[in-house]
């Protein structure tokens, strides 16, 4: 048996507190920080409570009120008051309610190397970009582990995806993952840990690696990650809560498979309805109506996206049929925007902007759409029904493509505004 381990398997080695593990085992980890939104939050309190009286560690449990913050609805807010009442009795002080939980977890500084971290949300893979293990789990599974800090899981196979080549102008990691995500298939990675390397990802910057992490989940990824460099590094010194140890894959590391993908030519992308895997082209559907363009989410709501946006509209004016959101992932982003000029900008072109969170994304209170209507939008889904009337259709782009977009009043390729 080989000792050499990708990137995944060592985390989770040092975890399991062996030298090594294989693909497929099934094995009892020792957790470093867990996660839950006010989505899936009041289920995994209600599980707890069945099973313990304490967590067991509130320094490592952070509890976000993102999904629908502000409270849009009686229910809601008794959900949130049940989740700061929570946090009240067991000593958690880390109940943040400024921005989309998979933003907030980072720049709070618990998203670190070497880290297994479990959210009660299918996108907490986002934090792979910064080194660590981390995966989406369900309520009950996440109420075990805040009983214990510990929790089971199945060691994935591990894949390494390596991006080569450099990206042409206006094309952007979110181009990269519509397009891998076409590639592989929205079943594709099923359970395994997608690693990611080569050119292109060493020069994404560290929001660049949080797209292309954050997406993993939908080929079907348990994890998704970036090894940790300079770049991680720098940004998780300034922020980190816990010491942390960073972790690389093994130089003779064994892959279930290696994909190699030149990305030099590649063009912006589109997700067209109602399939995450059906990419193609912008230009393959260009002129198609749209009635909103919606800029956020945890896939391209940091600062870098509205920066991109702001330079594409710079004194224009959507188009007048477009409705335009613009909704920054976190309270941190929102005063950088400020600071940059960049809101000014944006709701100067005529975009509505709306408080930090995942509102828009999920179609829960800002945003809807009615039947018929088209949306282009920076996230992860499109679903039927995601961003309200099941016959309403969402196209999947770049932040660049939304503002293009919303300036022509259709789906334009951002490379010719």
């Amino acid at each position: 048996m080989s000792m050499a381990g990708c990137l995944a398997e060592k985390i989770l080695a040092r975890k399991a507190g062996r030298e090594k593990v294989e693909p497929g085992e099934i094995l009892e980890f020792g957790v470093d920080v867990v996660m839950m939104n006010d989505l899936t939050g009041p289920l995994a309190i209600e599980s707890f409570r069945e099973i313990s009286e304490r967590v067991w560690d509130p320094s490592r449990v952070v509890m976000i009120l993102d999904h629908q913050m502000p409270a849009n609805s009686i229910e809601i807010a008794r959900d949130h008051a049940l989740m700061r009442r929570f946090a009240s009795e067991q000593g958690i002080e880390n109940l943040f309610a400024e921005g989309v939980c998979h933003q907030v977890l980072p720049e709070k500084g618990f998203a670190l190397p070497g880290f297994l971290i479990l959210g009660a949300d299918s996108h907490t893979c986002t934090y792979g970009a910064l080194g660590s293990f981390a995966t989406g789990v369900g309520s009950t599974d996440l109420a075990a582990a805040m009983a214990s800090g510990k929790l089971w899981l199945r060691v994935p196979e591990s894949v390494k995806i390596v991006l080569e080549g450099k990206l042409g102008w206006r094309v952007y990691p979110k181009d990269v993952i519509l397009y891998l995500v076409g590639q592989i298939g929205a079943d594709g990675a099923t359970y395994q840990a997608l690693e990611f390397h080569g050119q292109v990802v060493k020069e994404m910057s560290l929001g660049g690696r949080m797209t292309l992490c954050n997406m993993g989940v939908e080929m079907g990824a348990k994890a998704a990650l970036v090894p940790p460099d300079d770049l991680t590094l720098a940004y998780v010194r300034e922020r980190a809560r816990f010491p942390f140890e960073p972790v690389e894959s093994d130089p003779g590391a064994e892959y279930a498979e290696e994909r190699i993908y030149s990305l030099e030519g590649l063009e912006p992308q589109v997700a067209c309805p109602h399939r995450v895997d059906q990419v193609r082209p912008v230009r393959e559907v260009e002129g198609k109506e749209i009635d909103q363009a919606f800029l956020g989410s945890c896939t391209n709501g940091r600062t870098e996206d509205l920066l991109e946006a702001a330079r594409i509209l710079k004194g224009r004016r959507v188009h007048p049929r477009v409705r335009m959101l613009v909704v920054p992932s976190s309270r941190e982003t929102y005063l950088e925007a400020l600071r940059l000029g960049v809101i000014e900008e944006l709701v100067k072109a005529g975009a509505i902007l709306g408080p930090p969170g995942c509102g828009a994304c999920m179609g829960s209170y800002i945003g809807m759409l009615a039947p018929g209507e088209v949306c282009v939008s920076s996230s992860n889904r499109n679903f039927r029904g995601r961003m309200g009337s099941p016959e309403a259709e969402i196209y999947l782009a770049s932040p660049a493509t939304v503002a293009a977009s919303a300036l022509r009043g259709k789906l334009t390729d951002p490379r010719e505004v």
